[in-house]
């Protein structure tokens, strides 16, 4: 089930507003790569997320859009 919210997401990237927030998933299939290196490359070629609690992190949609630019 969490693979087809995935999917869904990746599918409708472009369509997201810049402030829209997606979690740990959606940046692994964006950069292709696991969640080790996700954490490894963070500051580097992948944006800082924020913190929304304890529990929960996500990394703006424009951030990482104008990341993924930079980066191709």
């Amino acid at each position: 089930m969490q693979q087809k919210l995935i999917s869904d997401v990746l599918k409708n990237f472009d369509s997201l507003p810049d402030s829209a927030n997606v979690r740990l998933p959606v940046v692994q299939a964006l950069y292709a790569c696991s969640a080790a290196t996700v954490w490894r490359n963070i500051g580097k070629t992948i944006p800082c997320p924020r913190k929304l609690s304890l529990r929960t992190t996500c990394w703006n949609v424009g951030e990482l859009r104008q990341a993924l630019a930079i980066s191709k």
